[in-house]
């Protein structure tokens, strides 16, 4: 029997102590990329981000896309070296706290919920803007469209999206691949057929500024500061967040320690690959102007397939609202596996109350994880309608904020981890330390440029408080709930802070 064999022999045989009653074997390597690529959310991100990004870096946004790829890929070569020695549902939890301890280990699961719970109150935002957009289109009726703008109305619309969406996850992981397949490649198809079309637009000479693609377009060096570097960097680390939902399916992987690697790796290049095809076929068919279609009008930055689906489709403009609105209902759904499973592993260790480490016997989910996720996704979307729709829009920015934070100690926690192994051979060298040292150092660099630009008042959509920017105020703030909640929980019940940090660890064979 070859090592490869014995290896997934063992790690698909989980030590019972830690085994947390997920259903084992259910997800293979085609259905974890197929729901890495939904949590993504290739559509939904595109049309919100492309234009904020643009607005940053201008006609470097091809550069910027594939620099914010480079640290994502070099940190989930630590993510699959962690993951090959310790393959728990925990990941970011697990992993850090068994490297820098308890008290770290918490807070860095606290970014990645934090994160979670503020993309998710995006998507169900974004599947409301398209749902009625969607039935304007088919009905010819465009007050219908109008009706997002109706605070009550989008917020019950949301409630019942994320029901729906929480209902599917608790059922379990065959019930999320059925509805994966189908909605992640319609909007892949969408979004294949939108860059074609743009691009004959352009040879056509019927496009709105019709650039010339040129070299100097994938050149970082090019962009005019550090800040505006940053900036696009954080912005382009959300487009690429969502990778990571693959490393949670560990335990239900066939395969736990090998599949989830390999799958968060091909999902990275799945989506570069798209990502640079309609960014190139977007930026060429509308440039950057501040003007009618470019990307520097902020009046269509916020949406921008709502504003560019129309001229660059025409009739069959419809098929990208509901690529848009499938994206984003898909990606709330597969979205809520990562919060679910991480609540379930701080349940299981001790880190949260024990209610979190239940299992839905019927079907072998974090049953009362996942419901936790949508009630806290629910409250916090509906209250921040109310307030405001910028402070809304302003989470987004947040995101990557948080993303770049946990990410980034995530990586460090692998180098720490691995450090006695990193200099046995060059490919332990690579994989074990220098991969996961320049991304963890790259994205907490982003991190904290980004928290120091984010105190303006002009970052984001422009709110403040008191003078200091909105999205600085709601990141320090997340972060500083993040510690409160923790203190709460260790006098509740400090054994988890106090005992050394146990798991399953294997043999990682070469």
């Amino acid at each position: 029997m070859s090592a490869g064999t014995n290896e997934a022999a063992r790690t698909d045989r989980q030590v019972a102590g830690h085994d947390k009653g997920l259903s084992k074997g259910s997800v293979g390597l085609l259905g974890s990329v197929v729901i890495g690529v939904s949590t993504i959310a290739p559509a939904y991100t595109l049309s919100g981000a492309l234009g904020p990004t643009a607005a940053e870096v201008g006609t470097h946004l091809p550069a910027i896309l594939l620099v914010g790829f480079l640290p994502m890929l070099l940190v989930a070569v630590g993510y699959r070296q962690l993951n090959r020695a310790m393959p728990d549902s925990g990941t970011t939890f697990t992993w850090v706290s068994k490297a820098f301890g308890p008290w770290v280990g918490w807070m860095g699961s606290w970014g990645l919920l934090a994160a979670t719970i503020l993309v998710l109150s995006n998507l169900a935002g974004i599947a409301v803007d398209f749902f009625y957009l969607a039935l304007a289109q088919l009905t010819g009726n465009d007050a219908i469209a109008e009706l997002t703008r109706n605070v009550p109305v989008n917020v019950a619309t949301c409630l019942a999206f994320v029901a729906v969406a929480a209902w599917v996850s608790y059922r379990g992981m065959e019930a999320t691949k059925v509805v994966q397949y189908v909605l992640v490649a319609f909007q892949l198809l969408v979004l294949l057929w939108f860059s074609v079309a743009a691009f004959g637009h352009v040879a056509g000479g019927t496009a709105f500024d019709g650039l010339t693609l040129r070299p100097e377009w994938f050149n970082p060096l090019g962009i005019d500061s550090f800040s505006a570097f940053a900036a696009g960097v954080s912005l382009s680390v959300f487009i690429y967040w969502g990778w990571d939902v693959v490393l949670t399916l560990n335990e239900e992987s066939r395969g736990a320690a090998t599949t989830p690697g390999k799958s968060a790796i091909a999902t990275i290049l799945v989506i570069v690959a798209l990502y640079m095809a309609v960014a190139l076929a977007v930026l060429s068919y509308s440039g950057i102007s501040a003007e009618g279609l470019g990307l520097g009008n902020e009046e269509i930055q916020e949406n921008i397939f709502a504003s560019l689906a129309g001229p660059v489709m025409g009739p069959f403009a419809i098929l990208m609202s509901l690529a848009v609105l499938s994206s984003s209902a898909a990606s709330l759904q597969s979205t809520m596996i990562s919060p679910a499973r991480t609540m379930l592993a701080m349940g299981h260790y001790g880190a949260l109350p024990a209610k979190y480490a239940r299992i839905a016997s019927r079907f072998r989910s974090p049953g009362y994880a996942t419901v936790a996720s949508a009630v806290i996704a629910s409250v916090f979307y509906a209250v921040m309608r109310v307030v405001s729709e910028n402070v809304l829009w302003d989470t987004i920015t947040t995101l990557g904020m948080m993303v770049c934070f946990y990410y980034g100690v995530t990586a460090l926690a692998c180098v720490w981890y691995f450090r006695g192994d990193a200099l046995r051979s060059a490919r332990d060298f690579l994989a074990k330390f220098l991969a996961p040292l320049l991304g963890g150092i790259l994205l907490l660099v982003f991190f904290v440029q980004t928290s120091y630009d984010s105190m303006d008042p002009e970052y984001g959509s422009g709110s403040e408080i008191g003078g200091v920017g909105l999205v600085f105020v709601l990141g320090v703030g997340i972060l500083l709930l993040g510690l409160v909640v923790m203190l709460l929980q260790y006098r509740r019940d400090p054994s988890f802070f106090r005992e050394r940090f146990e798991t399953t660890e294997l043999p990682v064979l070469d």
